[in-house]
């Protein structure tokens, strides 16, 4: 969590964009970045835990376990860690999954929530441990940078993760 804090200031701007990074390990300049990234940052720098490779050797194991929605008929390790129905499907085989309410006390600091905006866009963050009025915040990019804000509760709620590694 803190080292998705830690990202605050520094992606200051939201990027969908398809990048070729190198693998494993592999990233762009930290100024721009999707909610993907967020996580993806957080889990290397504060766990040393390369959600890239992690997710594209679980993609290239059990690939049929995985969405379908962008028509690719193998893996693509530039981007399949980035996209937030693929993040969700690799919680999920981890065992990750949590269950989820409008309850503040089941959201824990570290959590992974993803949700949907406006019906069509996938969406993650991770659960900081500062509160207002009793609500965790979210630790985000949302098309302004990484920031940390009360959005936890802002859009309909589609996963709920922790991952004990």
């Amino acid at each position: 969590m803190q080292a998705a804090r830690n990202q605050v200031g520094v992606t200051t701007i939201y990027s969908q964009a398809y990048h070729g990074i190198g693998y494993p390990n592999g990233d762009f300049p930290r100024k721009s970045g999707a909610c993907t990234d967020v996580i993806i940052r957080a889990y290397r720098d504060g766990l040393d835990l390369d959600l890239q490779k992690l997710i594209h050797l679980d993609m290239k194991k059990a690939f049929s376990a995985y969405p379908k929605i962008w028509g690719l008929k193998t893996t693509d390790r530039n981007i399949d860690h980035r996209r937030v129905p693929n993040m969700r499907t690799f919680f999920k085989r981890q065992g990750a999954v949590e269950p989820f309410s409008k309850d503040p006390q089941d959201w824990l600091p570290g959590d992974i929530v993803t949700s949907i905006i406006d019906d069509r866009l996938a969406h993650c963050g991770i659960v900081s441990d500062r509160k207002i009025k009793g609500r965790p915040l979210l630790i985000h990019n949302v098309g302004r940078g990484t920031r940390e804000e009360d959005r936890l509760f802002a859009w309909p709620i589609t996963g709920h993760y922790r991952w004990a590694v």
